[in-house]
């Protein structure tokens, strides 16, 4: 398995050999246990890891009974599946933070801060108006287009509306440290979503245009 389920804990610095400072993300992972594997009709192996527990009087019974399948005693509260990468693993195993290494670059994957409805100069950085001489338009969009030609406003055009809250992925971010005892993941800079949040990691496999 290349890829592990995990919460942001917070952010923090640690310090190398050299004294060199990095911030850097610390994300509760795992461990994941194995709950299903499976095969698609395009033949392709996908694997299903479990994350945290459920309360029992919480869960239904389709998702009591898909967990017990697994040999499973508590029922998982977050379900994501992942493409099979090397050997495949059984249901019931157990997926930690020993799969990755310092050094190694990861993809991490979770759903941004929610903003709700925002104007475009908060939502894409627009500049706004002048600020002096009787203006009032300080913060609005300005012009919407030609009125002729097409006489509407363009798909696409930038507008104030909701922001964040969305599912994004950060390519090119390198693993600092990790701690299997604590099943800690220390990742250098930020990642998607709040504390508390719940996020997926995987090995990229190779450095990004990013990094």
């Amino acid at each position: 398995m290349d890829a592990i389920i995990g919460k942001k804990v917070g952010m923090t610095r640690v310090f190398d050999e050299n004294g060199v400072v990095a911030p850097v993300t610390v994300i509760e992972a795992g461990p994941c246990p194995v709950v299903q594997v499976k095969e698609n009709r395009d033949g392709l192996t996908t694997v299903q890891l479990g994350f945290l527990s459920r309360k029992p009087r919480r869960a239904t019974r389709a998702e009591a009974g898909h967990a017990k399948a697994a040999g499973l005693e508590h029922t998982p509260r977050v379900l994501k599946q992942f493409p099979l990468q090397g050997e495949a693993p059984k249901p019931g195993d157990t997926v930690t933070v020993e799969i990755f290494a310092p050094g190694d670059i990861v993809k991490v994957t979770g759903r941004s801060k929610g903003r709700g409805f925002q104007g475009v100069v908060k939502r894409y950085g627009f500049r706004g108006g002048p600020a002096t001489h009787g203006n009032t338009r300080y913060r609005r969009p300005g012009s919407m287009g030609p009125g002729t030609d097409p006489s509407r406003v363009i798909k696409g055009k930038k507008l104030p509306g909701q922001y964040g809250n969305v599912r994004h992925t950060e390519l090119g971010i390198t693993v600092v440290k990790i701690d299997p005892e604590r099943n800690l993941l220390y990742l250098k800079g930020s990642v998607p979503g709040p504390v508390e949040g719940v996020v997926t990691v995987r090995k990229q496999g190779g450095r990004s245009r990013y990094a």
